[in-house]
C-alpha cells in the first residue's frame, strides 16, 4: 500500500532537515493521523526547520506564532474591530486560522495563552464573539519548548500536553549529518526554495487512508493490555486514558501508511508508547510533566514485560 505521495513528502522535508530521519517519519505520522505535535529539545537542533519544512512541503497556509509572556488570547485566535464604513465590527483572524501552524516556545507564554490554542486542538474550532469558526483542514498544531529553560516560563497543564498526540525529541545529529550541516552552512540550506510536493486535499485523503489502515484484533489487544498496565503499575500515579489508547491506536495506524503498509505490526505500537504516552501518564515521584523522561523508563520496563502478540 506504499504511496508515492508521502515518499515524496518525506524527501522533500530530508532535504533539508538534515537531522535524524525518524524525527521527520514522527511528524508524518502526526499529520496523517490528524494530530499536533510537541517537539521538545534544546535550542539549535533544527526544531524549526522541520516545522517549517513540513509546512513549505504542502501547499497550504502556514502560520508562525513566536510565543511570548505578554501575548494575549486575542493575538492567536483574533479580534473583533469596529468598521465606521459599515458600523458593525468587523472579524480580523489570527494566526490560528491556518491549516499548520507553528508555536514556537510554547512553554513561554502564560496559561491563559496557552489555554487559547485548547478548543483549535480539541475540536478545531474557535469560539470568538460568541461564534464557533470553523478551522480549515487539515489543522496541525506543532509546538517546540526547551526542556532545560526554567526562567519566564510556564509548565504546560496535563489537560494541554493530553491534545498533543506525540510528544517528541529531534535530538542531535549524527556525526555525518552534523558535518553536511557545517559544510553546508545552516543559513543558506534552500528552506526559502523549498517547493510544495502536495495540497490540502491530497494530504486529507492521506488522513483518510491511515484511517482504514486494518489492525488485527491481537493488536487491539496489545494496545489495550499497554494502556492497562499503566493504570495498574506503581510507579504511576496516574495511567492512560480512553483518549491515549485512542490516540496509540490511530498513531499506529498513521505509522503503518508512513512505513507502506495497509495494517499495523506490533512494532507500530512498540514505537509510539513512549512518544504517545509519555506525556499523559504522571509518576508518582514527579508530580509535572517536567520529568517526561522517568515516565518513559516505566513505560519502556512496562513493554519489555508485556507479551509481544505474534
Amino acid at each position: 500500500m506504499a504511496d508515492s505521495r508521502i515518499d515524496r513528502l518525506r524527501d522533500n522535508i530530508r532535504s533539508v532537515f538534515l537531522g535524524h530521519s525518524h524525527a521527520v517519519d514522527l511528524l508524518l505520522t502526526a499529520l496523517l493521523a490528524r494530530g499536533h505535535i510537541l517537539i521538545e529539545d534544546v535550542p539549535g537542533v533544527g526544531k524549526t526547520v522541520l516545522a517549517r519544512a513540513l509546512a513549505r512541503s504542502i501547499d497550504c497556509r502556514f502560520t508562525r506564532i513566536q510565543l511570548t509572556p505578554d501575548l494575549l488570547p486575542s493575538d492567536v485566535l483574533g479580534v473583533s474591530i469596529y468598521n465606521n464604513t459599515t458600523q458593525n465590527f468587523d472579524f480580523k483572524p489570527g494566526p490560528i486560522f491556518a491549516n499548520i501552524v507553528l508555536a514556537d516556545e510554547i512553554n513561554r507564554t502564560t496559561p491563559r495563552t496557552q489555554s487559547a490554542l485548547l478548543e483549535a486542538m480539541a475540536e478545531a474550532t474557535v469560539s470568538v464573539d460568541n461564534k464557533t469558526l470553523p478551522l480549515s483542514q487539515p489543522f496541525m498544531l506543532v509546538a517546540t519548548q526547551n526542556p532545560f529553560e526554567f526562567e519566564g516560563t510556564y509548565f504546560l497543564p496535563e489537560n494541554q500536553l493530553d491534545r498533543f498526540l506525540l510528544r517528541i525529541n529531534v535530538g542531535y545529529p549524527d556525526r555525518q549529518a552534523e558535518h553536511q550541516i557545517i559544510t553546508t552552512q545552516p543559513g543558506q540550506l534552500p528552506l526559502t526554495n523549498l517547493q510544495p510536493v502536495l495540497n490540502a486535499q491530497e494530504v486529507i485523503e492521506l488522513q483518510q487512508q491511515a484511517s482504514q489502515v486494518r489492525m488485527d484484533r491481537a493488536i487491539i489487544d496489545y494496545i489495550l493490555d499497554v494502556v492497562d498496565a499503566t493504570r495498574h503499575d506503581e510507579q504511576l500515579h496516574l495511567g492512560v486514558s480512553p483518549r491515549g489508547a485512542l490516540a496509540l491506536t490511530q498513531a499506529s495506524q498513521a505509522a503503518a501508511l508512513v512505513q507502506g503498509r495497509d495494517y499495523v505490526i506490533p512494532d507500530d505500537v512498540k514505537q509510539l508508547v513512549v512518544p504517545v504516552c509519555a506525556h499523559r501518564v504522571i509518576s508518582k515521584t514527579y508530580l509535572h510533566d517536567g520529568d517526561v523522561h522517568a515516565t518513559a523508563r516505566v513505560l519502556k520496563q512496562i513493554m519489555e514485560q508485556l507479551a509481544t502478540p505474534a
